[in-house]
């Protein structure tokens, strides 16, 4: 499967109890249904093949033969179809009875896991009728073949390495030690649960969160197929629970009190590679029990892929995490506040995002300390590109904040600068536009000096990834508090807090600090607009946040990145469009390595970061050339 990608789903079929001749059908009918769909991975509820609810029927050998026939005929049905299903089936080992999950594909079973944790409380019984898995993994015969059984199996792809299944069965997960737990150490990266779980007021909230739960804590695809309304209602209600996860996100989830197909991709590159950042899974890989092969092809994508990974879903949620985020930067910045002993906070205002966010987060961290708002200085200082605007949107916030703001105008001490350089003030490159950053950097750091104070830092994670900084100016701060932020959820966080406010001039100075372009604001302005936007020059943003996240947080291939940047972007950016920003974002990601080598502290809020003494530990030589090959080809 190209890129990772593994098309699985989970399938409640209609049934009837005890009628396994009609209920093999309906299985039949659903896995062919899920080959047509594209589907390599299939899980059906607990018991399919006789329903959940026969209860002393499962003592009858008319029910159990019945069951073994109707398997015979879902196995003949396989034959052909790379697809690996496993099937709910009572089977009789050696002279007991398990309640199993048989593992099939292509007309041969792959290997038989019997449940090890059995129900026997409230409306359940099952110990009435089955015995529990043991520890052992042994060989069985079944149907004149040898084959694997026992709880734990672990089934593995030979032309797809980052593949491997194992099978728990309903009470197993909510066991206190469930089998996933020891399948994902022995290396299954696909969890399947077959489950007869039924409807209570409530249930449906917590077994979802388990299952994401699950997922999240081994890393792990998990596959949960639950038993539908053609259960007996004799006592119990069953929904035909089916959800799939990845790693704690839900990929989808079928409605209650309807049978069929829930279908998504499971990502196993991701969690292969996410593993080998987790200390916890290395050395405790074991040899597959069980080995299958899928035919190589490329699996059409239906899942969502945020196209804006890191800003979170609109509504409550957003607001939730907008202000925890507000809150991480606000306490780090206090501990090093009360650490250092500093009297004033020193933030170079620009009227852009970024110094608004970092002065917010100043306001929040002086409010934590109990400090009055006029220990932070907020210095504008304005230069040869700086617009009235801009200029203004500084001053309106600052008052609005009740902030120490200050208007210190740098063009004078830049020209003599370049003069003293001798460098042409018409000559608008580098030097030029470095050098107002670099006295913007002095200011602060003078005056931070002066009033015993501690220069915050603007920058963010998005600026930090380009290398958009200006080396030894606004690169170096004393802390950054901004540095773990990313550029897409910057403009969110700023937005959180312009709908949260209660002061209408607050409001409006940020809400203009929203619609105003991103610019460092380094050459003229033209007729008093803005000349220098920063998109037009390295590429939209949220692009970048894109590649920064799938690229480097995940470590994907160039060409994979580009694959769900089409995929999520389509109709917004044409793929030549998508793929020169890629290429200028390897380009200066590797290129600009060494102003990241040299970072200030700043706290980390969320899973990407580039900090050299954290999450990016890399030489500031590396070649690009292999990840822009890659994108070529």
């Amino acid at each position: 499967m190209k890129d990772g990608f593994i098309k699985c789903a989970a399938a409640t079929p209609d049934l009837k109890v005890a009628n396994c001749s009609y209920n093999a059908d309906k299985i039949i009918g659903l896995i062919n249904e899920a080959y047509t769909a594209g589907v390599k991975i299939l899980a059906f509820p607990e018991l399919c093949v006789t329903g959940y609810t026969c209860a002393d029927l499962f003592l009858s050998k008319t029910l159990l033969d019945g069951a073994e026939n109707a398997l015979k005929a879902i196995l003949s049905a396989s034959a052909g179809k790379d697809i690996v299903a496993a099937v709910g089936c009572p089977l009789r080992v050696g002279g007991e009875l398990y309640n199993c999950a048989v593992v099939l594909q292509n007309g041969k079973i792959l290997g038989v896991v019997p449940k090890k944790f059995l129900p026997n409380y409230n409306e359940f019984y099952e110990m009435r009728w089955f015995t529990p898995a043991d520890s052992q993994k042994r060989e069985i015969n079944l149907f004149g073949e040898t084959v694997p059984f026992g709880s734990g199996l672990v089934f593995g792809c030979e032309n797809i390495p980052e593949l491997s299944l194992a099978v728990e069965v309903c009470e197993d997960l909510w066991s206190p030690e469930p089998p996933s737990i020891k399948a994902a150490l022995d290396g299954a990266t696909i969890i399947l649960n077959l489950s007869a779980s039924n409807e209570l007021v409530g249930k449906e909230e917590y077994r979802e969160s388990l299952v994401k739960g699950q997922s999240a804590r081994l890393i792990c695809g998990y596959i949960f197929a639950g038993a539908g309304e053609g259960e007996s209602t004799t006592d119990l209600i069953f929904g035909g629970a089916r959800i799939i996860s990845e790693n704690g996100k839900l990929l989808a989830e079928g409605q209650l009190y309807t049978n069929g197909l829930t279908i998504s991709e499971i990502d196993v590159s991701l969690l292969a590679a996410e593993r080998m950042r987790n200390t916890t899974f290395r050395g405790r890989c074991s040899e597959s029990n069980a080995k299958f092969v899928l035919s190589d092809e490329q699996t059409a994508l239906t899942r969502k892929i945020e196209s804006m990974p890191f800003v979170p879903a609109e509504g409550s949620a957003n607001n939730s995490r907008c202000s925890k985020i507000l809150a991480m930067q606000a306490h780090a910045l206090a501990k090093r506040i009360r650490h250092t002993h500093c009297q004033k906070l020193l933030v170079g205002i620009s009227g852009g995002l970024d110094s608004c966010l970092a002065l917010l987060a100043s306001v929040e961290a002086l409010k934590v300390l109990g400090r009055p708002m006029t220990d932070i200085t907020a210095v504008s200082m304005p230069c040869f590109g700086t617009t009235t605007r801009t200029k203004s949107n500084a001053e309106l916030l600052c008052t609005a904040l009740g902030v120490d703001f200050r208007l210190i105008d740098i063009t004078a001490t830049v020209k003599s600068h370049l003069k003293d350089i001798s460098h042409d003030e018409n000559n608008y490159n580098v030097a030029y536009e470095n050098a107002q950053a670099r006295e913007r950097t002095q200011v602060l750091m003078d005056l931070a000096n002066d009033l015993n104070g501690m220069v915050v830092g603007t920058g963010d994670l998005s600026e930090l990834a380009l290398g958009w900084a200006t080396y030894n100016g606004d690169h170096i701060s004393m802390y950054g508090v901004n540095s773990s932020v990313p550029k897409t959820l910057v403009r969110h966080i700023v937005r959180y807090c312009m709908d949260s406010s209660s002061d209408e001039r607050l409001k409006t100075a940020l809400r203009d600090i929203l619609d105003t372009p991103v610019s460092p604001e380094l050459l003229p302005a033209e007729n008093g607009e803005i000349s220098q936007k920063t998109e037009d020059l390295v590429g939209p943003y949220e692009l970048h946040d894109f590649f920064l996240y799938y690229g480097i947080r995940y470590g994907f291939t160039p060409s994979k990145v580009y694959r769900l940047a089409k995929y999520s972007f389509k109709g917004a950016y044409s793929d030549e469009i998508i793929l020169k920003w890629e290429k200028v974002f390897y380009k200066r990601f590797f290129a600009q390595q060494f102003k990241r080598s040299c970072l200030p502290d700043g706290v980390k809020i969320g899973s990407a970061a580039v900090s050299p003494r954290g999450d990016l530990r890399m030489p500031s030589d590396a070649e690009a050339a292999l990840w822009l090959e890659n994108i070529d080809k």
